[in-house]
């Protein structure tokens, strides 16, 4: 029972961080843009996010307290990154795809840069710890105050309230209405009185907050509260867009989905804990590339089934309809 809760209280903060870059993903691309740019946007909030823990961690702040400052500091920068994308595919129409992979390309080289010039690193190093041992009240209940309220992270508890605002904001909200009809039939939706290109911008920008929260998330829970320009975000921005693609654009399967893959990561890194495996004698290099084979498998069988907002990756044109 201590190996499964050990491997509960490991995955949920690595599964927060995937299913919060995955649901910015969704908002974009429900709004009809691609966003290839959500590994790149997750290091930005990341770096500045860590960058405002590092210049405050002496201040005499509670460690909490900086955390949830620094979540704000990480959607404020995913915010100011998403807008780049927003401009070049909404405004000028370039294509997504292509501007996705440039803002990924800049930001690690720009974090390598700056680090070097200010730190004299590949990074940025924190001294502050932001791990709960127990959370008052809730980590008493038996079974499932020791799987999630005990040995985690305030994060885990901020990423299961972000999903459910996200879902009612997604299904139940005027906006959320709009966003899906601007990606499914834009020309419809512009003949009601829907601003499209209004839309997509706030869709983006979503996007973009959330992906700096997830980012920041992924250097608190995973990187102890560090963050590196040599190993970035090690691809989970990508991998977060197979969650996506897995989830079918739906919050609730997406959580599933960032469940899954959190699992395959947590087991690749705890090999040791597990007789049977370790009994094996197999290198743990190959445990650890089983979330992006698990990718690449389980995107080849549902690939043809998923279905993709129809005027994803389509700039609007309004002469067009």
């Amino acid at each position: 029972m201590s190996t499964l809760y050990y491997l509960i209280q490991n995955m949920l903060p690595v599964a927060i961080s995937l299913l919060l870059v995955a649901l910015g993903g969704m908002f974009s691309e429900v709004g009809g843009v691609i966003n290839i740019a959500l590994e790149g946007i997750m290091l930005f909030g990341a770096y500045f996010a860590t960058l405002f823990v590092y210049f405050v961690q002496d201040s005499g702040l509670n460690p909490q307290t900086i955390l949830i400052l620094g979540m704000l500091v990480a959607a404020v920068a995913g915010l100011i990154y998403s807008l780049l994308l927003s401009f070049a595919a909404v405004t000028m129409k370039a294509n997504q795809t292509i501007v996705g992979t440039s803002l990924n390309m800049l930001i690690p080289a720009a974090v390598l840069l700056f680090s070097k010039m200010f730190f004299m690193s590949d990074g940025i190093t924190t001294s502050i710890n932001f791990y709960i041992r127990k959370v008052p009240v809730l980590g008493d209940i038996p079974v499932i105050g020791p799987m999630f309220f005990q040995r985690t992270y305030l994060t885990v508890m901020i990423g299961f309230a972000l999903l459910i605002i996200s879902t009612v904001v997604f299904y139940k909200t005027k906006f959320g209405l709009r966003l899906r009809a601007c990606g499914e039939h834009p020309h419809a939706a512009d003949s009601v009185g829907i601003n499209v290109h209004k839309m997509r911008y706030l869709g983006t920008s979503i996007s973009g907050i959330l992906g700096g929260i997830g980012g920041f998330f992924y250097s608190v829970g995973i990187m102890d509260g560090n963050v590196n320009g040599h190993t970035g975000v090690a691809g989970f921005g990508f991998l977060a867009l197979a969650v996506m693609i897995f989830g079918q654009w739906r919050p609730g399967k997406i959580f599933l989905g960032a469940l899954f893959f959190a699992f395959l990561r947590t087991l690749a890194y705890s090999v040791s804990l597990i007789p049977f495996l370790a009994n094996l004698g197999i290198d743990q290099t190959y445990y650890r590339m089983m979330p992006y084979v698990a990718t690449m498998v389980v995107l080849a069988f549902t690939s043809k089934k998923s279905r993709a907002p129809k005027a994803e990756g389509i700039p609007y044109d309004k002469s067009l309809r």
